[in-house]
């Protein structure tokens, strides 16, 4: 099976028009889920990553599998608010507004290689903040990972504009 079996499609969630891609059927199954972590860590291998950054929610799940295959530290990148400690902020624009994503101020040391992870690269915005985080605080993007890559969206053009490599595992037109 190929990783785009794995993943279910839902027409017109969360809104008409919309074809959601869940990847919670993936995740649910064992050989899908293994396949989907060792394709993610595949091109890196043989690089120094130093941490692993996963973007909330589903890139906590992704990032801490592959943090845990390097032996490498986990970063969560979360929304605003909900990290306990002395925090750096990003913004970044939603269809209808923006949000912010943080990181703890001490999460990486200056010079780390990190690798960014989430299940699904859409516009790039959000990768994008998580990419000027690390950067705030002198790491350096190895790459981003992503299962899934809606390239009529431009989010990998957007973050290989940005000089950071990406890699997704399937892809899938529309949005």
């Amino acid at each position: 099976m190929k990783i785009e079996d794995y993943i279910r499609t839902i027409p017109d969630f969360p809104e008409p028009g919309i074809m959601f891609r869940d990847v919670t059927t993936l995740f649910n199954d064992p050989r899908g889920f293994r396949m989907a972590i060792d394709m993610l860590l595949h091109p890196f291998a043989g690089e120094r990553i130093d941490r692993v950054a996963g973007i909330e929610a589903r890139g906590f799940i992704l990032g801490g599998a592959i943090a845990h295959q390097l032996s490498v530290g986990f970063v969560p990148i979360r929304k605003k608010g909900k990290l306990p400690w002395k925090t750096i902020e990003q913004d970044y624009t939603l269809e209808y507004g923006t949000a912010t994503v943080e990181v703890h101020e001490d999460a990486f040391v200056k010079g780390e290689r990190v690798l960014i992870v989430d299940d699904l690269i859409a516009t790039g915005g959000t990768a994008e903040a998580g990419i000027k985080l690390v950067r705030q605080l002198g790491g350096t993007i190895a790459g981003c990972a992503f299962i899934v890559d809606l390239p009529d969206l431009g989010g990998r053009k957007r973050l290989e504009e940005l000089d950071a490599p990406v890699h997704a595992l399937c892809s899938f037109g529309g949005h």
